[in-house]
């Protein structure tokens, strides 16, 4: 979780983001717009969700890695779980 304003700010303008391109994506599929468009879209949505993980993800390993004096064996869990997930 985004801990500075700035971060937070940053997260909910990259989630505003994708939901608009998400608004976008289903406009264009109700249409019934041509595969390609529909594809490169998807391909964006896709790209600002990795984005925005990849961010979180670096915030989440950098705070549990920094613990002092060490991170516990449960965050370690935690912070491997997320990475097997994050690596599907």
């Amino acid at each position: 979780m985004p801990h500075s304003p700035e971060d937070k700010q940053r997260a909910i303008t990259r989630l505003r983001r994708i939901r608009g391109q998400a608004q976008a994506l289903e406009k264009a599929v109700a249409a019934g717009s041509d595969c390609a468009p529909i594809l490169q879209q998807l391909a964006a949505m896709r790209g600002a969700v990795h984005g925005l993980m990849t961010d979180l993800l670096d915030g989440h390993v950098r705070e549990t890695l920094q613990q002092q004096p060490a991170p516990s064996p449960e965050a370690v869990e935690e912070t491997l779980a997320l990475l097997r997930s994050y690596l599907k």
